[in-house]
């Protein structure tokens, strides 16, 4: 049987641009987690033709909050916490009013390069059809590289999509929403990502037998 050795995206991403994680970082992340969360909850409430309520999406924030909080073990004020919330609270709203609700999640699919490594590529939402929305709790414009190498790796795992990036600054007094277009990958940037991904993969990628692979396959095949 087969052996490709995989990897996820995000692995890619941080072995491309390593950075020492702060301790504002984790609590970052936390935060993240907990608006991932709530909207993923309140799309696809809203998806099922069930009207969630912001006051149940944000007790669902507020608890995935402390439970990453926890398991970061980390601590915050009552004020630190509250003004977070309040944060998240805008975000909730503004992404209730943007085009990226409702849309589902779509499944993660394997970029298999060379048949040799597998990249599981997820972005946060997607319409089925034509596009794929990648969301940040930040203002990412313009794009930093370690974004733009994220949604690079997305369009190879959905080709023919067209990629936006979806951003609502939780740092904003109120939350300002912007949904930035992606070109299209050229070949040479295609061929860029595609090498970096499958020299990374091979570095520190874990093996798989390619027959127990269940997610969509993109196949690509690359000169070595």
């Amino acid at each position: 049987m087969a052996v490709v050795k995989t990897l996820p995206t995000h692995a890619i991403v941080q072995a491309a641009y390593p950075r020492t994680v702060t301790e504002r970082d984790e609590v970052g992340m936390a935060v993240g987690k907990a608006i991932d969360t709530a909207l993923s909850h309140m799309s696809h409430e809203f998806r099922e033709s069930r009207r969630p309520t912001l006051a149940a999406t944000h007790r669902l924030a507020a608890q995935t909050l402390d439970e990453e909080l926890a398991d970061a073990d980390l601590r915050l004020t009552p004020e630190a916490r509250e003004q977070e919330l309040t944060r998240v609270a805008g975000v909730l709203q503004a992404f209730r009013r943007s085009e990226v609700m409702g849309l589902a999640r779509p499944r993660s699919r394997m970029i298999l390069i060379n048949e040799q490594v597998g990249v599981y590529a997820q972005p946060d939402y997607w319409d089925g059809r034509a596009r794929f929305y990648e969301m940040k709790s930040y203002r990412a414009v313009p794009i930093p590289p370690d974004v733009r190498l994220q949604v690079q790796l997305f369009q190879c795992a959905f080709p023919g999509f067209s990629a936006f990036l979806a951003c609502f600054d939780r740092h904003s007094v109120p939350v300002t929403a912007t949904i930035e277009s992606i070109p299209p990958l050229g070949a040479a940037e295609m061929d860029e990502v595609l090498r970096l991904a499958h020299r990374t993969g091979i570095e520190i990628g874990t093996e798989k037998v390619l027959e127990y692979v269940d997610n969509p396959i993109v196949r690509y095949a690359i000169p070595t």
